[in-house]
């Protein structure tokens, strides 16, 4: 880190002072629940909000007699290969690992190359393997977070969460479809049988366990190839340059489960070249043995599928061209083009973009439909 960064980590650290104190102690002592002798590894880059929040988290985990090692790498964007001795450290196997990022974390080139096989399952990163696979590490992740949201997010009521978190699961574990609609012309029908829901709640105190800070959402991975109607982003987006605000509605038709017209003004474009970006990235990567044999077309065809319904349950979070805050916002689902959560729908993108208001309703097997949100309210 050059000293003008460095001064620049302090001057935030300095400027935020107790509150990112608490906010990181929160986080590795109710989130986390770091015990003695355990070793966490944080991975972050010289970025002055990331750094000064890395830095927190690493004096809140001494603080809890834990083990802690901090790494810096440069920034990493969607289709950045993170650097080989951040994949390496995972060898080590961390019972905890924090991701905070001014970006993306980055691609595990080997792992994409050749997955890892655990459980009869493929893993494309190392993390992932030890985290869903082997469920030997537990996590939290902060892409593009600031030390302002931080303090703001993370020091909330997580037993209300919980609570919410796992009762609209219980809704979406039980559904075969669920429908979205909203004001600013959103129509789309998610189709979920076989698939179970995940909760981001802010609990990641076990092996296996883990999520975003802030927490708040309840997400489902679609049924593959189903989802059928449109989807009217109106609030923010992800893109392979980073997040914005939307101005004016960016409107896409899915057809099949995957994305096959999108119209709307500059951030239409922007979208577009965002998915043609990750297809011809695919090819290329194939080309380069970055993907197995054969795994190009894959990966290519999934850079327009639709990869997860979420819903924002975080009552501090609001939209602020954030992803990482924008999508646990109250009154807000999120659907994203790309890979899934299932890990059967590999991509190189994964690109959330927000609904504002939706009413979201979910049909059971039997017939019965339940409201999981009216226009933005939620139903408890």
């Amino acid at each position: 880190m050059t000293a003008a960064r460095f001064a620049g980590l302090k001057d935030v650290a300095g400027e935020w002072g107790d509150p990112l104190v608490r906010a990181a102690r929160i986080a590795v002592g109710e989130s986390l629940k770091v015990r003695e002798g355990e070793q966490v590894l944080i991975v972050t880059n010289p970025a002055p909000d990331v750094s000064a929040i890395a830095q927190a988290l690493y004096d809140a985990a001494l603080e809890a007699g834990a083990r802690p090692v901090l790494l810096y790498q440069g920034l990493k964007t969607q289709f950045d290969f993170a650097e080989p001795s951040v994949i390496a450290a995972f060898e080590a196997r961390p019972e905890v690992f924090i991701s905070l990022s001014a970006e993306k974390l980055g691609k595990d080139a080997a792992g994409i190359a050749a997955p890892y096989q655990h459980g009869g399952k493929s893993y494309d990163h190392i993390f992932h393997l030890r985290m869903y696979g082997e469920k030997s590490c537990r996590a939290f992740w902060s892409p593009s977070t600031t030390v302002e949201s931080f303090v703001r997010t993370v020091p909330i009521d997580y037993a209300l969460l919980r609570r919410r978190c796992a009762a609209v699961k219980a809704v979406l574990d039980r559904a075969v479809s669920v429908r979205v609609t909203a004001q600013g012309g959103t129509d789309i029908t998610i189709p979920l049988a076989g698939r179970s829901a995940f909760s981001d709640d802010g609990d990641f105190s076990q092996g296996g366990s883990g999520g975003n800070l802030p927490a708040g959402e309840t997400f489902v991975s679609p049924e593959n190839g189903k989802a059928q109607g449109v989807i009217a982003y109106d609030g923010s987006i992800s893109l392979a340059e980073g997040d914005l605000v939307i101005k004016s509605p960016l409107r896409c038709t899915v057809e099949g489960g995957f994305v096959t017209r999108i119209e709307g003004g500059g951030e239409a474009e922007l979208l577009r070249e965002t998915i043609a970006g990750a297809e011809r990235n695919a090819g290329d990567f194939e080309k380069a043995g970055k993907l197995p044999p054969g795994a190009g077309e894959t990966y290519a065809r999934n850079a327009r599928n639709i990869g997860e319904l979420g819903i924002g349950l975080n009552p501090e979070a609001r939209i602020t061209g954030h992803m990482l805050e924008d999508e646990k916002a109250f009154r807000t689902c999120h659907f994203a083009i790309g890979s899934n959560y299932d890990e059967d729908a590999p991509s190189l993108i994964h690109l959330d973009g927000l609904v504002r208001d939706p009413t979201i309703t979910a049909r059971m097997e039997d017939g019965r439909e339940l409201t999981i949100e009216e226009a933005g309210r939620l139903i408890e």
